[in-house]
């Protein structure tokens, strides 16, 4: 995690003409740059973006991937198989929360992208009318989060009110997905004792 970090750190430090050669390709999600772009009128995130698929290995785009700092890829192919690790672990607890077989939750998952996002939130002159990221659940099954520093900025929503949340060295933040949002209603609808539920998968960064 501490490789990783240090070498985000040092990828968003590079002139934007060394980062722009990683840059996404047009009605593509994976490469540098924002996301989502639809309109030349729409407000932007204030937020700098890499965004890198990671696994199945065969999906690896490496042209994508930056060579600078030296050691990125390796620290990326590293930590990528790491979260695939804690993943799993996560997926298994989850299932035994929901009343499935892990197995037949894992494999819902096995053969899934895997995807790492990195956000750069550059110091704004005037923070109070820009969003670094704006509100959104997450379209997959879960999302592990790793703050590369301690500077404060990611919020939860629950119950109609925001919460700051707060960095912890070492920790990841687990956010549950649409996707699992959606199977916990199934099984809850099918077996009224499950009581597994997560109202804070709104993120705001």
């Amino acid at each position: 995690m501490e490789k990783m970090k240090a070498d985000i750190v040092e990828f968003f430090k590079l002139p934007t003409e060394e980062k722009k050669a990683f840059a996404r390709l047009p009605n593509r999600l994976e490469g540098y740059g924002q996301a989502f772009v639809v309109s030349d009128d729409q407000g932007l995130d204030w937020a700098d973006m890499l965004t890198l698929i990671t696994r199945p290995l065969q999906s690896r785009n490496i042209d994508l991937w930056p060579a600078q700092p030296l050691t990125f890829r390796d620290s990326l192919s590293c930590y990528a198989m790491e979260l695939k690790s804690v993943a799993g672990t996560l997926l298994e607890v989850m299932a035994k929360n929901l009343g499935i077989a892990p197995e037949e939750f894992s494999t819902i998952f096995q053969d899934q992208t895997q995807a790492v996002r990195i956000n750069y939130y550059p110091p704004c002159p005037r923070a109070d009318e820009v969003l670094g990221l704006s509100p959104h659940t997450d379209g997959s099954g879960l999302t592990l989060l790793l703050h590369v520093n301690d500077v404060e900025g990611l919020q939860i929503r629950k119950g109609g009110n925001w919460f700051p949340v707060k960095p912890l060295p070492g920790a990841l933040i687990a956010n549950i997905g649409d996707i699992i949002e959606v199977i916990n209603s199934t099984q809850t609808s099918q077996n009224q004792h499950i009581s597994f539920k997560c109202d804070t998968n709104s993120i705001q960064k």
